[in-house]
């Protein structure tokens, strides 16, 4: 078994062979995937979340139309109701740069075909800032989900913090009118762009869902 040495450097020689990928314009959306569809869940999270905020716009636009992000994905369908689904992720942000996003599908919804999962934002100040509830849905135009932060969840799991508005107080400058896109990357990977009242605001993230 290696030792945590040997560990770091696979993990940054994969952490640097996939920035290579991402930046090569040559390199197209399925040998990224084949990559990280190899690797373990953690070592998985621990080189996506070592992007870097110029290779997650890369790989954001890299990714357009390669293949649909679908609900019952982010949530798979043998997880029960109300049951978390933890996907970790990274930010091009200045602050709150390491982050999850929590998702759940609701009670009554179909495991293999939800209309929406609900879900909010995990990260250091939470407390502060808000838990940053959404409702995830399907993209009507594209094989893309939304995380429409305009829209609370009906219910949540008993150790989810309580609903707050998004809309009100510091939560509305983090979260107030946003939604983000998701695109698929690989299996277990994501990346999304943020966007408030429609406006593109040049803000990425990748998440990496663990199992």
């Amino acid at each position: 078994m290696p030792n945590s040495g040997e560990r770091s450097r696979d993990e940054r020689g994969i952490a640097a062979e996939l920035d290579a990928l991402v930046r090569d314009a040559a390199v197209r959306p399925g040998a990224i995937a084949g990559l990280l569809d190899a690797l373990p869940a953690e070592l998985r999270t621990s080189v996506v979340r070592a992007l870097s905020r110029t290779a997650q716009r890369t790989l954001y636009e890299k990714v357009r139309d390669f293949a649909p992000v679908e609900l019952r994905e982010l949530v798979p369908h043998d997880r029960r109701e109300l049951e978390t689904v933890r996907h970790l992720g990274r930010n091009t942000l200045p602050v709150f740069t390491l982050f999850e996003k929590r998702f759940c599908r609701l009670p009554g919804a179909s495991p293999e075909s939800p209309d929406a999962l609900a879900g909010f934002n995990f990260q250091a100040l939470s407390g502060i800032t808000g838990p940053g509830y959404f409702m995830a849905v399907a993209d009507p135009t594209r094989p893309e989900v939304l995380v429409d932060y305009r829209r609370l969840p009906p219910v949540r799991p008993a150790d989810w913090p309580v609903i707050r508005s998004n809309e009100s107080g510091l939560a509305r400058f983090v979260y107030g009118f946003m939604v983000d896109r998701l695109r698929r990357v690989s299996r277990d990977v994501t990346v999304g762009s943020a966007a408030r009242n429609g406006r593109e605001l040049g803000s990425y993230f990748v998440l990496s869902r663990e199992d």
